[in-house]
């Protein structure tokens, strides 16, 4: 256990921002889930209408510094590739 007080603060603070980004990820896991669930029912709108807020919720975590830049990218690349493959 840490001893000097900055290195207890550093301690608590790593604590919560990993919390905090692991809450961050398991949204964009959700609403990743959400659009592919759509796109397996066949629901053209509501593929639609979760890939704009799965969007959403990718590049906020994106410009959160959860994700990098390219990681969100690729995500969304492929969410969309997949609703408009849709027949």
């Amino acid at each position: 256990m840490a001893n000097i007080k900055s290195a207890k603060k550093r301690i608590l603070v790593s604590r919560t921002r990993a919390e905090k980004n692991k809450a961050i990820r398991s949204s964009v896991k959700t609403a990743i889930k959400k659009v592919f669930a759509a796109v397996e029912a066949g629901d053209k709108a509501a593929a639609n209408s979760e890939l704009t807020s799965a969007i959403k919720v990718i590049e906020m975590a994106g410009s959160k510094g959860v994700y990098h830049k390219n990681n969100v990218a690729r995500k969304v690349s492929r969410i969309t590739k997949a609703v408009n493959q849709m027949a």
